[in-house]
């Protein structure tokens, strides 16, 4: 798998040193590297380049996993259509390399999954080879933690989580890893290093889910949530910020804390903390729907007849990526409410709602002005605070950009 996960991977084995081929089953993704293209935020059409010229090769053909001494699993693991996860992509990775496992090679499942993946789906595939994990090949598990845009905080340099299905397949994982990140983590095993990224984003989840309640009935309060919030972050102990906005988005949020809320239910009983932050966080388009109505009609207009600029559909700040974007959901029922749209979003060249083009705006500074409602929705950097007090005839931010400074 070579997309946010795998590629960043590789750049950093092959920086390394180590000799790396990429094995993906898309065959333009794998066209576009050989040629120095990059599909993904993280790494430039240079980075690639440089991968290239590290020895770096991208493949479509999985017999080249006989010669690997290493194998990687990135592939994704969304959500079936009936809510739970979908494995479908981890076993059809795990089959293939099965069909070409050597002795004595190490394979490490990193894509987002429950506890007791690794050991109940991924083992027995793996060993229709004939060969025995734990014995004749090793077997981990390690969380990805890649955080797209982030400038601070890559591959290198964030601590990687390991859990072995035996200790030495944990001292193997963690001997490869240590190759080329910084500091490695030991877990007992797989399901405890399953467990720690479930826990990591079931925490986000929840805090999230709360804030967004808050942001609710702050508002009929009058209380100004970031501002309270910003007050509360002055606690040096016991306190960490999360920021309300108009949903959750990307890979992680929205989806994991559901694989390990699967899990809980196959014991008989509800994740009553992860089901109750998915409906909170799941209601708030709805709840920018319900605002941006209200503004309007306090303005004297009405949301049917009304022309709406949304800011920002991706799901975070400065980034291309649109997986999961709380955008699209307020767009939709903005859209069935009568409103006419378009959007603006520096990176985003065209953009669909329900199979239904949304045109975009060029002049940011003209449909601030000529739009009866501005949405903002994805903080990107050049939305400064400045410019939207100055263009924007009426505006619903839901990201608390407002309250940044205005100089800015």
């Amino acid at each position: 798998g070579l997309g946010y996960v795998g590629l960043p991977l590789a750049a950093e084995a092959v920086s390394a040193g180590l000799r790396v081929v990429g094995l993906d089953v898309n065959e333009r993704v794998v066209t576009g590297l050989n040629a120095g293209t990059s599909h993904v935020d993280d790494l430039s059409d240079q980075d690639v380049a440089a991968m290239l010229r590290g020895g770096f090769t991208a493949t479509t053909d999985p017999a080249r996993l006989a010669s690997a001494r290493t194998i990687v699993i990135c592939v994704p693991t969304p959500l079936s259509p009936e809510g739970g996860p979908d494995l479908g992509a981890v076993t059809s990775a795990a089959r293939a390399i099965a069909a070409h496992l050597s002795p004595g090679t190490l394979v490490i499942l990193e894509s987002t999954t429950y506890p007791g993946t690794t050991e109940e789906v991924v083992r027995p595939l793996l060993e229709e080879s004939g060969l025995v994990a734990g014995s004749d090949f090793h077997l981990a598990f390690s969380p990805e933690r890649i955080d797209p845009g982030n400038t601070t905080f890559g591959v290198a340099n964030t601590p990687k989580v390991v859990g072995g299905l035996t200790e030495a397949c944990g001292a193997a994982a963690a001997d490869f890893y240590g190759r080329f990140v910084d500091t490695v983590v030991r877990t007992r095993g797989t399901r405890e290093a399953e467990m720690a990224k479930l826990l990591e984003n079931t925490y986000r989840h929840v805090n999230i889910a709360l804030v967004n309640e808050m942001a609710i009935f702050c508002q009929e309060l009058g209380v100004d949530l970031w501002d309270a919030i910003g007050a509360a972050a002055t606690k040096p102990f016991g306190f960490q910020a999360f920021y309300p906005g108009p949903g959750v988005g990307g890979h992680c949020i929205p989806i994991d804390p559901n694989y390990l809320s699967y899990k809980v239910r196959t014991l008989g009983y509800p994740f009553r903390f992860v089901e109750l932050a998915q409906e909170i966080n799941g209601r708030m388009p709805a709840y920018v729907t319900q605002r941006a109505q209200e503004l309007l009609n306090e303005a004297g207009l009405a949301l049917s007849r009304s022309r709406v600029l949304l800011l920002g559909v991706t799901y975070k700040a400065d980034i291309a990526d649109q997986r999961e974007s709380p955008a699209r959901p307020v767009a939709a029922k903005l859209a069935a409410k009568g409103a006419t749209l378009c959007y603006h979003d520096p990176h985003v060249e065209s953009w669909e709602v329900d199979g239904v083009r949304v045109p975009r705006v060029e002049d940011l500074d003209r449909a601030l002005a000529e739009a009866d409602l501005t949405v903002l929705l994805t903080d990107h950097a050049e939305y400064r605070p400045k410019r939207l007090a100055e263009y924007a005839r009426l505006l619903l931010d839901t990201r608390g950009v407002l309250r940044r400074s205005t100089e800015a």
